[in-house]
């Protein structure tokens, strides 16, 4: 397919773990070895030629509005009540027209390896099989995640949640590509995008790529020199 024109960066979470640097700084404008999360992410959809992107805010959404400024082919979308992300991107549906667009979430980071990671997505990407197509990390090599994962994947890219009591070897990186049809019928008001992701594995159309660069999640305050030392070390 053609990459994707439109995106959405999901930047209206209240970053609780991050206190006290979230009192007074939205997480995403959080700065990891000089440039703040939502910087990074924008930087990787500019890359990849996006025309369109859609930030959503929340908490502390003057800080975001100040620091983006009026940027061409931006526009952001305030809630006053938190959507979760399924309500978040469900909200901006009418500006992120009628093809399949990114989904970033604006609280991790991420380096690309051979190729960016977007445009493996965009290449990978089959609307007339797929719905969603989610960017899988490794647990192994992902900074700063201690969880038991989310998915197994099979050889043609098909995932599978994990049971309880189950480790698996792939977590969901905070990258996509989502089709509008997965928001046919979906729920009103505020719910998970895992909702969607459950029909559509139900309906054999969510499919998943595992990323081939470095994934941060900074989570707290702690890990952000850790993390910064890895990005400047280029590790």
């Amino acid at each position: 397919m053609s990459p994707p024109t439109h995106a959405m960066v999901l930047a209206a979470g209240l970053g609780l773990r991050m206190r006290p640097i979230t009192l007074t700084t939205p997480k995403p404008l959080v700065a990891v070895a000089g440039r703040t999360m939502l910087d990074r992410a924008l930087d990787h959809l500019a890359e990849a030629g996006v025309a369109r992107i859609v930030v959503n805010t929340h908490w502390l959404s003057e800080r975001i509005h100040a620091h983006l400024g009026e940027r061409p082919g931006l526009s952001l979308v305030h809630e006053e009540v938190l959507l979760e992300t399924g309500g978040g991107v469900a909200h901006a549906l009418p500006l992120l027209g009628e093809q399949p667009f990114y989904v970033v979430n604006s609280d991790i980071v991420w380096t690309d390896g051979a190729q960016p990671a977007l445009a493996r997505l965009a290449e990978a990407w089959d609307s007339e099989r797929m719905d969603a197509m989610l960017l899988l990390q490794p647990t192994a090599t992902a900074v700063g995640y201690e969880g038991a994962g989310d998915f197994f994947l099979d050889p043609a890219g098909v995932p599978r949640r994990r049971h309880d009591r189950e480790v698996a070897p792939l977590l969901f990186s905070g990258v996509q590509i989502l089709s509008p049809r997965l928001f046919a019928a979906a729920p009103t008001g505020k719910f998970s995008l895992n909702v969607l992701y459950d029909r559509a594995l139900e309906e054999g159309r969510l499919f998943g790529l595992v990323h081939d660069g470095c994934w941060y999640h900074v989570g707290t305050p702690e890990a952000l020199p850790d993390v910064e030392a890895m990005l400047r070390d280029g590790r």
